[in-house]
């Protein structure tokens, strides 16, 4: 770009380049690189950008077992646009890998069950082809399990991992039950893991996955065990965290939402930027939505009935269409398909996966970690 053009003004129209031009751009130059390099840049990016928008789909082939990733492009011609995705060589650290979830462009995959004491977790940047571990503290307690949170905080660009050490379902100690959840958070920026000491609540609220993020907040669907009688009760409530602020707050549902049962299932999504509550009962979903982000303002939508046998929301495509699985029989593989509300209508998206093996959310191409080298450890 020529040098008549001040400086300022290159950095305007770049800001409006798409991320694979963008890389190429940071050889130009050193000032341009450490320009495209800044958290700054990076948040102005993600704001001045229009970003192609796409859907993942993992799922494990019920022929080889081999587990895959597919990306389609999310636009007008969906589903033609598709490409299969490599995982990164770092993602071989992990003894089992699962995806907990995707924020600003990144994906963190976790190691469920780790051989050694120090569990892994990995950030990648499907976009740029680049991604880094993450040393996990495996501390063990008895009767308690690890949760793992994701999300990208939109005011400081700053890729965050929150551990929470909570009681299993099976283990309630009444003695326990009001001390505070154990906490421990990550930030790519200091590469360093912290306790968090204040702003906790407490073990009577057992988080569930997957969780979705939405703006600064992570929100995960919950538990809540109140002492009743003398006998510990439940009661369905949604639980967010604050990625600007590190606090924990509670989002309580409308009444046809909190009675916890058996025979129902709750499950947290969101279409857009909008939080969303799975209702399944019967094989029967319901969608409802939160409106204007107040706590109890939630509307049901609409209501599901897949044809065939049972059928489970996966995730939403940016026109509000739902990708789910639906399957023939109770068990043996599934198949994707894409439903439009207003219509009624499945389409299917020619992929079948081993029972409960998928996973559907959408990313957007981003800098992230275009500064570190691939497979580089945090």
């Amino acid at each position: 770009m020529s040098d008549l053009i001040a400086f300022h003004i290159q950095e305007e129209i770049i800001k409006r380049l798409p991320v694979k031009q963008l890389i190429q751009l940071r050889s130009v130059s050193k000032a341009w690189k450490s320009m495209i390099d800044s958290s700054d840049f990076i948040a102005a990016h993600s704001s001045h950008h229009t970003h192609l928008q796409y859907l993942l789909v993992k799922y494990q082939d019920p022929v080889d077992t081999e587990e895959k990733h597919v990306s389609f492009v999310d636009d007008d011609t969906f589903p033609k646009q598709r490409f299969v995705l490599t995982l990164p060589s770092s993602v071989q650290i992990l003894n089992l890998p699962r995806l907990i979830g995707i924020s600003h462009g990144l994906l963190c995959l976790y190691d469920n069950y780790p051989k050694l004491r120090t569990a892994m977790a990995v950030l990648w940047n499907p976009s740029i082809r680049k991604s880094i571990a993450v040393a996990v503290p495996n501390e063990m307690h008895v009767g308690h399990e690890t949760v793992i949170g994701f999300g990208v905080c939109p005011v400081t660009i700053d890729p965050m991992i929150i551990k929470i050490t909570q009681f299993n379902w099976w283990y309630a100690e009444k003695s326990e039950i009001n001390n505070p959840w154990k906490v421990k958070i990550y930030t790519m920026s200091s590469g360093k893991w912290r306790i968090l000491s204040s702003n906790l609540l407490s073990k009577s609220f057992r988080v569930t996955f997957p969780h979705v993020v939405i703006d600064r907040f992570i929100y995960w669907c919950a538990l809540h065990k109140v002492a009743i009688d003398g006998r510990l009760r439940s009661c369905n409530v949604i639980v967010s965290f604050d990625m600007s602020n590190e606090s924990f707050g509670v989002v309580d549902l409308p009444d046809s939402l909190v009675a916890h049962h058996t025979n129902t299932q709750l499950c947290i999504s969101k279409v857009r930027e909008s939080l969303v509550m799975l209702k399944y009962k019967n094989r029967v979903c319901d969608v409802w939505m939160m409106e204007d982000g107040v706590g109890k303002s939630f509307t049901k939508r609409y209501t599901i009935k897949a044809p065939n046998g049972p059928k489970k929301t996966l995730g939403f495509r940016k026109n509000g269409n739902l990708v789910m699985e639906v399957k023939d029989y109770l068990i043996g593989p599934g198949k994707l398909v894409v439903y439009d509300p207003n219509s009624k209508h499945f389409d299917d998206l020619g992929i079948c996966g081993n029972g409960d093996s998928f996973f559907v959310n959408s990313y957007m191409e981003t800098l992230l970690l275009c500064d570190r080298l691939d497979c580089s450890s945090n």
